[in-house]
């Protein structure tokens, strides 16, 4: 049985989350692989587009989280939060290591991944650990913003979305050494 840590929270519906860098399932590309780690990766958000939110949705959260890290909270990878509504995509390399790009929503406020950057980390599964599944999430909310404090984690994140998460929508990208 494997590990669906979405599956403990409270059912809520499901929208269209797709991307030109990955195929649900399919295999993250070198620009997705940690490069701050010496793997020659880019460390670039992959591309996602959105559809279908449900009505109410006032604002966006988008993370990445890898269930399958060898810890025992799992390895958050990205966090973002108070994207407006009326956001449908994200640039590949719209958020990097430590920075976010021009196509990146002013409004939106980024938190510090498990590696301590505000920003997008790649996959970097431990050599020999087999593959990891990373999951790509839009979180649809009910409030135009949530009020975190710069140095909260993406697991505060998800407290504070709990109750005001109307929709999530997933896709999963793999890779191992």
């Amino acid at each position: 049985m494997t590990y669906d840590p979405y599956a403990a929270l409270p059912e809520v519906p499901s929208f269209t989350l797709t991307s030109t860098s990955f195929t649900d399932g399919g295999r993250l590309a070198l620009p997705q692989i940690a490069g701050m780690i010496g793997t020659g990766g880019g460390d670039r958000l992959p591309q996602l587009s959105w559809s279908g939110a449900p009505e109410g949705t006032r604002s966006f959260a988008v993370t990445c989280y890898d269930p399958d890290a060898p810890t025992a909270s799992g390895f958050w990878h990205f966090a973002a939060y108070n994207l407006p509504a009326d956001t449908t995509s994200l640039d590949e390399g719209a958020v990097t290591l430590d920075q976010a790009a021009e196509s990146f929503p002013a409004e939106a406020s980024l938190l510090r991944n498990d590696g301590g950057i505000a920003g997008f980390v790649g996959s970097a599964p431990p050599p020999g650990h087999g593959d990891h599944r990373y999951m790509f999430v839009v979180h649809a909310l009910d409030v135009d913003a949530l009020e975190l404090d710069a140095l909260a984690s993406p697991g505060l994140l998800g407290f504070q979305m709990f109750g005001h998460t109307i929709g999530r929508a997933r896709i999963t990208g793999i890779f191992g050494h």
